[in-house]
């Protein structure tokens, strides 16, 4: 492997002020196609995206294709073999950074410092406006990328929640996706063996650090919570949302206090785990008592309460077929959803062997925004910006 060669500082362009929607293909099945009109149809496969009326509006606005052919009748039949194609109107998406810090690089591996606010893959209403776009257009127009072994292709191999903000690896290259995905999957099987040191990440590859803001006082210095996360039906989260529960997947954290603030009533913790399920550090710290801080002010994180549960909310919302927006899709639900940014996560600190010589490690540090910093960190970096 050639020595890594200092990287770009930030690579990054503006959004464009619409995106260029999204074209959705489906080819239908003899299952599908019997005595099922094209309403149907997608009302069936994609209820998460819209209610039935507001399929309806989409075939009738002439957005659906049959075999290459416009359909505005809801009523239209299915045959076997059809290739359907719903199009997806151009939107405004939220306001989103776009400027990414480009903390290491090789021919292998480049790692970002994500802000807060910017998605890491498409879904939902971010479909242009996230971290793999941003990869794309910087890799397809950059020119000093053509050296390397193989033409680079770089994609997230981890996520980081929107409102996190710190370090992303990302895979230039096939081969460093499948190691890099190993060693994050080595991460999680270990997780439930009974083996305490495996669990605390002793011998494991690959290591994440995290700082994070708590609400409250956390008394212990240093805790270790083990509670499984599971998936329950949540408005607006197609999927279902992460919550604790104790039918749930294992997952590991390690959290060890950094400082205590007594008169704002907050905790800055040192947070490293083990597996990586979605939100875990979010949920475990709320389970143990301690939701995220978005600020001194006492504003919590807005999904997660203590308990690791969301917040309350209105069930007769969920499947409201009048709520919809104007593009026939389901408006945003009044809750919080996962999403939602308002709470200090930060990716801070990443070890991992080089991917081509293991025998030498990589450690990826992102800096620290001012309010996840301790008194002394704030005070050596004002007496370094003095000399």
């Amino acid at each position: 492997m050639s020595t890594p060669s200092p990287p770009p500082q930030r690579i990054g362009l503006p959004w464009p002020e619409l995106n260029v929607g999204l074209a959705y293909k489906d080819v239908i099945s003899s299952s599908d196609s019997e005595l099922t009109t094209v309403s149907d149809f997608y009302f069936t496969k994609y209820k998460s995206s819209a209610p039935l009326l507001g399929w309806i509006q989409r075939i009738q606005n002439g957005q659906i294709q049959i075999d290459g052919e416009v359909v505005k009748d809801p009523n239209t039949l299915l045959r076997s073999g059809s290739k359907l194609v719903y199009h997806r109107l151009p939107w405004k998406e939220p306001d989103t950074p776009y400027s990414l810090q480009v903390l290491y690089e090789d021919d292998d591996l480049i790692a970002l410092n994500k802000p807060s606010g910017l998605q890491v893959l498409p879904g939902g209403l971010f479909q242009q406006r996230t971290v793999l776009t941003q990869l794309q257009w910087c890799f397809r127009k950059n020119d000093s990328y053509t050296g390397s072994r193989e033409s680079p292709h770089p994609v997230p191999v981890h996520r980081l929640g929107r409102g996190t903000s710190g370090i992303l690896l990302c895979a230039k290259t096939k081969l460093a996706k499948t190691k890099l995905a190993a060693y994050f999957a080595e991460g999680t099987s270990l997780v439930g063996s009974g083996n305490l040191e495996q669990e605390c990440g002793k011998g494991r590859k690959l290591s994440k650090i995290y700082r994070a803001l708590a609400d409250g006082i956390v008394e212990e210095d240093e805790v270790v919570i083990k509670q499984p996360l599971g998936v329950v039906r949540y408005p607006g989260v197609a999927k279902g949302l992460y919550v604790a529960s104790p039918e749930g997947k294992p997952a590991f954290s390690k959290v060890a206090v950094l400082e205590r603030d007594k008169q704002k009533n907050c905790t800055l913790v040192k947070v490293e785990i083990q597996s990586g399920r979605p939100h875990q550090i979010r949920i475990h710290l709320a389970y143990m008592g301690h939701p995220l801080l978005a600020s001194y002010n006492c504003m919590r994180d807005p999904l997660y309460v203590a308990g690791g549960q969301p917040k309350c909310f209105d069930p007769d919302l969920v499947d409201d077929d009048a709520a919809f927006a104007e593009d026939g899709g389901y408006r945003r639900p009044n809750q919080a959803v996962p999403g939602d940014c308002g709470y200090h996560l930060h990716a801070h600190q990443v070890e991992l062997p080089n991917l081509l010589n293991t025998h030498k490690v990589v450690k990826i540090v992102a800096p620290l925004p001012p309010i996840l910093q301790t008194s002394s960190e704030t005070e050596e970096k004002g007496l370094s910006s003095c000399k």
